[in-house]
């Protein structure tokens, strides 16, 4: 490992301390253990880790939390870019320690993340079709400006804060065969990464219409990949994270490839099964097992990270 390497890399002691950090303003999200058999899967032992259910809708407050203590935060305050949920996250976590903030979000962000963004009391910029195109205008306010960004995954702080997800699943389910996490920009699986170390299999799941950390591998690079499909608002940046590739490298065993209807079989299974209603990036990590694109062993041990629940999908206010 080279010097550059190394003071890159995430250790689980700073996970480990990032977590006691953050722990007050952060929820420990449960795990549930359900019967495989009730999404029509042959038996092995299968739980949910439902990050959904964390402040904000998704994990990304886990992140944004990490930035506010760990950096100095500057008059003008702070600025962030997002498909969605990270900007609902930053906007959280700077309303929760009274520093302005600024959000850019392409047009493609769903309504309720917009909602959630201006609840918390943070400026919302919305424009341009993509991820890449707020996130260049917000690089151009945070120069213009002074505030500070916080980068949705390609961050040391963003994943250190991620990766405490993998510390409080290793103590809620410590006999664990395989994890299945939804890649996006990669900040997510990369901090669960350089917690668990190659201890579990971890396979990344992503849509085919958005196949970033595929394409990477592919080319032994982050390289701009397609940005589309259903889960466009949390799970297309076009490139997975500088920080994040080499831990993929490393550590993804594999990344599997679920379509966009596969998604929504998905996101109805975990409505019908358990009564859980989540967003197309939150049901992407179990449509590789649903759609048995991810066929586990018999008596595999395994893990899914539902990790977004920012939808509309259920209208409380037309209801019998």
């Amino acid at each position: 490992m080279s010097i550059a390497e190394n003071q890159l890399e995430i250790t689980r002691d700073e996970i480990r301390e990032t977590y006691r950090r953050i722990a007050p303003y952060i929820r420990r999200t449960p795990v549930v253990s359900v019967a495989s058999s009730d999404f029509g899967l042959s038996e092995f032992p299968l739980s949910l880790k439902l990050e959904l259910l964390q402040h904000t809708g998704s994990f990304k407050a886990r992140g944004a939390v990490s930035n506010l203590l760990r950096r100095e935060i500057p008059k003008a305050g702070i600025v962030a870019a997002s498909g969605g949920n990270h900007g609902v996250a930053v906007a959280f976590a700077a309303h929760r320690f009274g520093k302005p903030a600024r959000i850019y979000v392409p047009t493609v962000a769903a309504k309720t993340k917009i909602a959630r963004i201006r609840s918390y009391g943070a400026e919302l910029v919305v424009g341009g079709d993509l991820f890449a195109d707020a996130y260049a205008e917000s690089q151009k306010w945070a120069e213009q400006s002074g505030a500070m960004m916080i980068h949705p995954f390609d961050q040391r702080e963003t994943m250190l804060g991620q990766g405490t997800v993998g510390l409080e699943l290793e103590e809620q389910v410590p006999e664990l065969d395989t994890l299945l996490v939804a890649v996006g920009g990669g900040g997510l699986i990369g901090g669960i990464a350089s917690w668990d170390r190659g201890k579990t299999r971890i396979v990344g799941v992503e849509p085919e219409r958005a196949p970033t950390l595929t394409r990477a591998l592919e080319a032994g690079r982050p390289v701009d990949a397609e940005a589309g499909g259903i889960a466009a608002g949390s799970l297309a940046p076009r490139r997975v994270g500088e920080l994040m590739f080499p831990l993929a490298q490393k550590y993804v065993e594999r990344v599997v490839l679920v379509s966009d209807d596969e998604i929504r079989a998905a996101q109805q299974l975990l409505w019908t099964e358990i009564r859980v209603a989540t967003e197309p990036g939150g049901a992407a990590a179990l449509a590789a097992l649903a759609s048995k694109r991810y066929q586990p062993k018999k008596d595999e041990r395994v893990a899914v990270l539902v990790c977004g629940g920012n939808t509309d999908t259920i209208d409380f206010a037309n209801q019998v």
